[in-house]
């Protein structure tokens, strides 16, 4: 009776009140044919410390946390320093959802501010919005966002952006107008060459750089051809540390600018919640999607922080908005914020160099295995793509029954004639014992 709120009693007198005899009767509305028919198949009650008991159980099933993983794919590795998960924890951040009444969440909307300044200064771009979601439903707003400014509905987005993100987005705008046009990659440098469906309809090229296979792509060149035919470069940064080292996407041309937080400071965490981040130019900062953070001044010229140009549909006609977008992710852009600031520039530089430099060993080292190959020669940042002499799935589970390393992702479960691909990603956690203990372990 802990969680249920009214007695039985209680329960028989509202039925009895709308003329009904049990509950049951609540749902005769549902077919017979679809409906279970059976108990469900769940446990008796369990006492509290049963029910720790059991879920602890469950937990230590989890083996990945604890074993060697060179896991990617768009969730990454990263060791968070102690103060951020220290500072999150601070009464002073258990503020409102939503700070609306800036007179009492100044500290909140400071923080929002301080995390916009540093995505824009990191993406190269003039306005970041107060953070997404995820880094999925970044890029589907960037679709949209892409045909409100140049009034098409043309999309034109390369295969290498993460399979995860493009269905995202498939399923975001499939009611609307965007046409969705997928291109290929080059099967020898991994990266984007073909840009024959551009054309004067199209309203956004969208990449991802390091894209899937962790290919760092031309941006310079791909924003000159979107351009060319009047339409949006649009750049997905799925491993974010990557910012701290490679020339930013707006610094190349990019005019929308989305991607996942999640490296800075933020746990795996089974794949969520995480934070997406949504950057572009200041001209198109009224059809930017979600909510805004700026700096005013009262009549004594005393600074504050308010909501502002937030045209979501929270605060304005639902048929005006840019975005249904209802909050952000404030909690996890908190912790994005204190990581990069506890960083600093020269500690995201670093990061980002060890990630490079013990990838760059890594691949070596597989290469010269007999039996293992590296099929793109576009260059990468701290994942890259390995080609196996038999199907991937095969060689990664002997890796993980007899060496109890989890040795990457078989590309298989997105790209179905990649069966002997596998996706290897190494970052600043994995230390040079680690890799060695793979590369021995794959060339047994």
């Amino acid at each position: 009776m802990r969680y249920i709120p009214n007695s039985p009693d209680e329960r028989a007198e509202m039925l009895e009140s709308i003329g009904l005899s049990s509950a049951d009767e609540l749902f005769r509305s549902i077919p017979a044919d679809v409906q279970l028919g059976r108990k469900l198949n769940v446990t008796d009650p369990l006492a509290e410390p049963e029910v720790i008991a059991a879920l602890e159980e469950m937990a230590a099933k989890n083996t990945a946390a604890t074993k060697p993983s060179f896991l990617g794919a768009g969730v990454y590795s990263h060791y968070s320093p102690t103060i951020v998960d220290h500072l999150i924890q601070r009464s002073e951040f258990f503020t409102s959802y939503t700070p609306y009444q800036p007179e009492i969440s100044q500290g909140t909307l400071q923080y929002i501010f301080e995390f916009q300044t540093l995505i824009c200064q990191l993406t190269g771009m003039e306005v970041a919005n107060a953070s997404m979601y995820d880094g999925s439903t970044a890029m589907a707003e960037a679709y949209l966002m892409a045909q409100r400014v140049t009034r098409r509905n043309k999309i034109v987005v390369a295969a290498s952006v993460h399979p995860e993100y493009r269905a995202v987005a498939r399923t975001y705008t499939q009611h609307g107008e965007a046409d969705i046009v997928e291109i290929d990659f080059d099967e020898t440098t991994g990266r984007l060459s073909n840009l024959s469906a551009l054309d004067d309809t199209t309203a956004a090229l969208v990449v991802q750089s390091p894209n899937f296979f962790g290919c760092i792509e031309d941006l310079k060149s791909l924003a000159d051809a979107a351009h060319a035919v009047g339409a949006l470069l649009v750049v997905v940064v799925t491993e974010s540390i990557s910012l701290g080292l490679l020339r930013s996407p707006g610094a190349c041309g990019a005019d929308i600018v989305v991607g996942e937080g999640q490296s800075f400071g933020i746990p795996m965490s089974f794949g969520g919640p995480h934070v997406g981040l949504f950057a572009t130019q200041e001209k198109f900062v009224r059809q930017m999607p979600g909510r805004l953070c700026g700096v005013a001044y009262d009549k004594n010229g005393n600074r504050g922080f308010v909501l502002t140009l937030s045209t979501r549909e929270q605060h304005i006609r639902r048929e005006k908005a840019t975005s249904n977008i209802c909050t952000n992710q404030g909690l996890i852009a908190l912790a994005a914020t204190i990581y990069m600031e506890a960083m600093g520039k020269q500690g995201l530089q670093e990061v980002a160099e060890q990630n490079a430099q013990k990838a760059a060993y890594a691949k070596q080292k597989i290469a010269a295995i007999e039996g293992f190959s590296i099929p793109f020669s576009g260059p990468t940042f701290n994942e890259f793509v390995v080609r196996a002499l038999r199907p991937a799935a095969d060689v990664l589970e002997k890796l993980r029954m007899d060496n109890g390393i989890i040795g990457g992702l078989a590309l298989s479960k997105y790209y179905e004639r990649q069966d002997t691909d596998f996706l290897v990603c190494v970052t600043e956690t994995s230390t040079k014992t680690k890799i060695d203990d793979l590369v021995n372990a794959l060339s047994k």
